[in-house]
């Protein structure tokens, strides 16, 4: 992968211009029908929502709504409605859906693929993928469900060659369609620490691949965790797309408790002034997407991208 130039211009993009999207965490409702399967009324109260918030774009999560399984005149209702608003429906974000699962690998490949036709028909400006599986009993127990054990990718050489192979055959299908793939890092995958990323990302060895380098998946841990700068560092040169949250992280001096908990970006442990700087001179031109988890995601997400226009150009 050729890295992005370093750089401080940022071209025509500046702090009222950049893409900055917001994610569908707020638009759960417990009990209510999935959106996926929601009228396009429902669909209207979503956009004017995202729109009253300030945000001209939306992150679409397959959690909420899969693309990849809409009928073409409901590809067209959710356009619409969304054009009525002036908000972009900027990506899709398959998420919990690895390639590289044990039995349902190979269908996950092929709904990744029916995903980046789907992204490229709403004409998207990103695919975005990662690693994760669906949780374990006692995540989907849990308050938090990053405080549970959950799925670990083997330490295996034949099962990363696979996961090169398919995320690579996922690229190129990308680059068919003109679509960056931005790969989401997440704990105890081979997206899981910075080294293996960089290095699965330079395994795949395409120029539209590159990383999503949520570091605040990992700093929110209840365990030892990486240093956020050393993270930031490696991963932001092969940044195309960035899920941007943050946590207050506690730590015993002597490793025997963690805590961390949801917080806005300017409050918590990473310092986001100091890494969009970063990211910014090394080339970064990719969207940014808005993710909170935990009481009024929206209204956090909202507070978080007007913190964000104080940081990039003017």
């Amino acid at each position: 992968m050729t890295t992005a130039p370093t750089s401080a211009d940022t071209g025509d993009l500046t702090a009222d211009t950049w893409p900055i999207a917001v994610c569908m965490h707020g638009f759960a409702r417990p009990g209510a029908a999935p959106l996926h399967d929601a009228p396009v009324e429902r669909w209207d109260e979503v956009l004017a929502e995202v729109a009253d918030l300030g945000f001209t774009a939306l992150e679409i999560a397959d959690n909420h709504i899969r693309p990849a399984d809409l009928e073409e005149s409901r590809r067209e209702e959710l356009l619409a409605v969304a054009k009525q608003h002036g908000v972009e429906i900027i990506s899709v974000h398959v998420q919990r859906q690895s390639v590289i699962h044990p039995t349902e690998g190979e269908r996950n490949l092929a709904y990744a693929h029916r995903s980046i036709d789907a992204a490229a028909a709403l004409g998207m400006s990103v695919f975005s993928t990662g690693l994760h599986h669906p949780f374990s009993e006692a995540q989907a127990k849990a308050l938090w469900f990053w405080t549970a054990p959950g799925w670990k990718d083997p330490d295996d050489a034949e099962t990363r060659a696979l996961c090169v192979s398919r995320l690579r055959e996922l690229g190129e299908h990308c680059a068919s369609v003109g679509l960056p793939m931005s790969l989401e890092m997440y704990e105890d995958t081979y997206l899981g620490t910075a080294d293996s990323a960089v290095q699965l990302v330079q395994e795949i060895g395409l120029d539209n691949v590159g990383l999503n380098p949520d570091i605040g998946n990992l700093v929110r841990l209840h365990r030892p965790i990486e240093d956020w700068r050393e993270m930031h560092a490696k991963t932001l040169p092969y940044a195309n797309y960035w899920h941007v949250k943050n946590y207050i992280r506690d730590e015993a001096g002597d490793g025997s408790w963690f805590t961390a908990t949801p917080t806005s970006m300017e409050l918590g442990l990473i310092n986001y002034r100091e890494v969009v700087r970063d990211a910014v001179a090394l080339g970064f031109r990719g969207p940014f997407l808005m993710e909170q988890y935990g009481g009024d995601s929206l209204g956090v997400c909202a507070t978080n991208m007007r913190y964000l226009k104080t940081l990039l150009p003017r």
